[in-house]
């Protein structure tokens, strides 16, 4: 058992993620992993495989055997949220590292009930949620396709237009993932859960709101005297900075007395929206390498000389310091158009210096192991 913020003590669970938590650390072998496994669901069938999938529960496993090829989605969709969080975190002291061999794909930092955690959590679900609705539209899914209920006439600030083309399903890519992703939680109901169910709805809530009305004109020279139009998922990216924002002003919380709900730790700070991340723990600082806590450390890792912020080599260094290197890298340079049609470039050769951060002396590591 382990202890958190709220006065609650919630089991040590290495799979809160079910199947997320076995993907791959590596991303590009996500799909190569997911199509092996759907060949093995064709030749062994889905049972057999969904009965092996370490972590799932009851409720989970019955939906992989039920869906298998939208346990497909899913394992694909994990590429994408992966590469997201460490998208966000490239510039910072932890960077949303994955590790080989071991029970989740962010090891043990998602044992702690974090910022990084409701980050983790709230992306991991919105990617599953964009995973699905977008191969619902391709019809890559026996279960939907197009959203139904966008058809006929509409209107909008522009004018009527009809609706047309593929609207996306958001709303079967919500009820699915909601289903899936927080069966889990909901097999525990302790403090963490609830955490994590709350960090899971922001993060599919955040796919949604960024929906977007597309169309196509129609007329005498693309007059727009006609429209059909269709509502369609923003780039995830903006997904992913939403919710970078959201990490930026996560709020600590506690459970409340009759563990239904939370209230905010700090009496100074308002109460959190459905729309706000929420943590019971304080994050450690990252610096250095801490196993128990999920830490790689900062040593080695590239720094900017010049820069104030979290990506400066005063802040990612955690003030150890940082090594200098030199290093030549040919470019293009003196372009010139060149009739007709071509550029014409030399190669030019400059001295570029890399600044990475210094390990921390032997006494200071072993404080830390």
């Amino acid at each position: 058992m382990r202890g958190n913020r709220s006065g609650y003590q919630s089991p040590v669970d290495s799979e809160r993620f079910g199947l997320l938590a076995r993907a791959s650390s590596r991303p590009e072998t996500l799909q190569d992993s997911w199509t092996q496994s759907e060949r093995y669901i064709g030749a062994l069938g889905a049972r057999v495989i969904c009965d092996n999938i370490p972590g799932l529960v009851n409720k989970q496993r019955q939906l992989c055997q039920r869906h298998p090829d939208i346990m497909q989605s899913i394992g694909e969709g994990a590429k994408e949220w992966i590469r997201e969080c460490q998208h966000q975190f490239r510039h910072h002291r932890w960077n949303c590292s994955t590790l080989d061999r071991d029970h989740t794909v962010f090891g043990r930092v998602m044992l702690r009930s974090s910022r990084e955690a409701a980050f983790v959590y709230a992306v991991s679900s919105a990617g599953v949620v964009y995973a699905l609705t977008r191969a619902c539209s391709q019809g890559e899914l026996k279960t939907c396709n197009c959203d139904p209920h966008k058809r006929g006439r509409a209107s909008d600030e522009r004018g009527d237009f009809d609706w047309g083309g593929c609207s996306d399903n958001i709303n079967y890519g919500i009820k699915f993932a909601k289903v899936f992703i927080d069966a889990k939680e909901r097999a525990v109901r302790d403090a963490r859960a609830l955490m994590n169910l709350h960090n899971n709805r922001c993060g599919r809530a955040a796919v949604k709101r960024f929906m977007k009305l597309e169309c196509k004109c129609h007329g005498v020279s693309g007059s727009c005297a006609l429209r059909t139009c269709w509502m369609a998922m923003a780039d995830f990216r903006k997904t992913g900075d939403y919710l970078r924002r959201k990490y930026n002003g996560a709020i600590e919380v506690t459970m409340n007395q009759d563990g239904t709900g939370f209230t905010v730790a700090n009496k100074a700070f308002r109460k959190p929206t459905k729309n706000d991340l929420v943590y019971f723990e304080n994050s450690p600082d990252y610096c250095l390498q801490d196993k128990s806590a999920g830490s790689l450390g900062t040593a080695g890792r590239v720094c900017n000389k010049t820069s104030r912020g979290t990506d400066g080599c005063e802040v990612m260094c955690c003030g150890r310091g940082y090594d200098t290197t030199r290093e030549k890298r040919i470019t293009k340079c003196e372009c010139k158009f060149k009739w007709c049609c071509a550029v014409e470039c030399k190669d030019c050769e400059e001295a570029v210096d890399t600044h990475t951060c210094k390990a921390p002396k032997r006494a200071e590591w072993l404080e830390q192991t």
